[in-house]
């Protein structure tokens, strides 16, 4: 069973950036889809972000479309979340998932611990 470890988290201020990256103990994530959800306090956690396993499509939710981009690393081992122009509605908690497919379509229910993202002044 493939593990999932988020990091890259932190504190930025409103305007900034932050790269995530998500990798695999043990596996490579070169042939599954991977998403990235986040959780706020107080809410329930969403999908922001898809890349498909096998063209590298990718699929945003409205929320942040336009502003962060997800792709696999050179290596193909990994994948990362460039998440720009961030405001304080994007603190959340960010994880990484698979459901160990090759699309997006289906559920996704292997999750990373995630990393704290936090947009403050």
């Amino acid at each position: 069973q493939v593990q999932l470890v988020e990091s890259g988290g932190g504190l930025v201020q409103p305007g900034g950036s932050l790269k995530l990256s998500c990798a695999a103990s043990g596996d490579s994530l070169e042939s599954y889809a991977i998403g990235w959800f986040r959780q706020a306090p107080g809410q329930e956690r969403e999908r922001i972000s898809c890349i498909s396993g096998d063209v590298d499509a990718t699929v945003y939710a409205n929320s942040v479309q336009g502003r962060f981009i997800t792709g696999r690393d050179n290596a193909r081992t990994g994948v990362y979340l460039q998440m720009n122009d961030l405001t304080p509605k994007d603190t959340a908690v960010y994880y990484c998932a698979t459901g160990g497919f090759r699309s997006c379509d289906y559920i996704m229910d292997y999750f990373g611990e995630g990393t704290m993202v936090t947009v403050s002044p």
